[in-house]
């Protein structure tokens, strides 16, 4: 395939990084983004990109939301790096600008390959999955807290455009390439339902939020549940993990969280749900351990401490609660 027009819709913290990474790989990718002062600040200063390794400067093309309407040439690959929650309009957004071949992979937590789908066709979607540490509370610089060598996705490679899609993320981490992104996509939720809310309401990094006495025995049993849920979905190794070390272990889903801890997290590192609690923002509690629950009731298998991880994360929207080591009791409920 020639040099693919891209756009990445969605250049918060994740998308920024990947983004910025294209660039540095020689391509030329457009970055779309609804908070206006990011944008500005890229169009006047570039992005800034810190990483362990060092920072990484880039000057990308940029639109803000309501610029999409002034486009005139079709993209090839559209990254849709959006909350899940957004990846329905996001899509309809970008769908009369995307290439009658092109495909939107959804780079994304959650499970929205088939909202995506929904709006553009299956054939033009691209299921992923993206595990990535980064934060972003400046328009313009991203902390990334993991270089691209130690970050991760998975890719339908069933997909007509899969190929592709693999090809340009392998610019921004190591790509594993799947014949069943649905379970692939189900196995991130399993480590997410762990990790993503429960940790925030703590309004602790993941690091630290683990050590406290008790959370941990959280952690892992919201994730069996989300893996006692899963239905139709295969056990299958993320992050890096082989076949055997799955078939291997006692415990799927404390291995995965050793797996994630030790190549992802890093001390200060916070989830992207905190750091939305932080800006007043919505977060994704309902795509992720929401998702496990209605999963549980849909099948009529109890989920009572992802039931919790809703309902603490749900005060917490409502100000009712403050992300603090003190939520932990009210986890404990499940």
């Amino acid at each position: 395939m020639s040099t693919p027009s891209i756009a990445v819709l969605g250049a918060g913290a994740n998308g920024a990084s990947i983004g910025a990474d294209l660039i540095d790989a020689g391509l030329d990718p457009v970055l779309i983004e609804q908070w206006p002062a990011h944008v500005e600040a890229m169009r006047r200063d570039g992005l800034r990109v810190e990483m362990p390794s060092g920072t990484r400067r880039v000057r990308p093309r940029t639109l803000h939301l309501c610029e999409v309407a002034t486009l005139r040439e079709p993209f090839d690959l559209v990254l849709l790096v959006t909350k899940a929650y957004d990846a329905r309009w996001a899509a309809a957004l970008i769908e009369p600008y995307l290439a009658v071949d092109g495909a939107i992979a959804a780079v994304q937590n959650g499970m929205t390959t088939d909202v995506v789908a929904d709006v553009v066709g299956a054939h033009r979607t691209v299921g992923t999955v993206i595990e990535i540490s980064s934060t972003m509370t400046e328009p313009g610089v991203v902390h990334r807290h993991v270089d691209p060598e130690r970050s991760w996705f998975a890719v339908d490679a069933t997909a007509p455009r899969g190929r592709d899609v693999a090809d340009v993320l392998s610019h921004s981490g190591e790509v594993a390439r799947v014949d069943d992104i649905a379970s692939a996509k189900w196995m991130k939720l399993v480590s997410n339902a762990s990790v993503l809310v429960p940790t925030a309401a703590l309004g602790l990094p993941m690091v630290y939020a683990i050590e406290v006495a008790g959370m941990r025995e959280i952690m892992v049993e919201a994730g069996r549940e989300a893996l006692r849920v899963a239905g139709e979905h295969r056990v299958l190794p993320i992050f890096g993990l082989t076949p055997a070390s799955i078939e291997s272990s006692p415990d799927v889903v404390e291995t995965m969280l050793d797996a994630l801890y030790a190549r992802f997290t890093v001390p200060g590192a916070t989830t992207t749900v905190l750091q939305d609690w932080r800006k007043g923002r919505h977060s994704e509690v309902d795509d992720i351990n929401g998702t496990v629950v209605a999963a549980g009731r849909r099948l009529g298998i109890p989920t009572p401490v992802n039931d919790a991880i809703v309902e603490v994360g749900h005060a917490i929207e409502r100000g009712e609660v403050e992300p603090s080591p003190a939520a932990l009791r009210l986890l404990q409920r499940g």
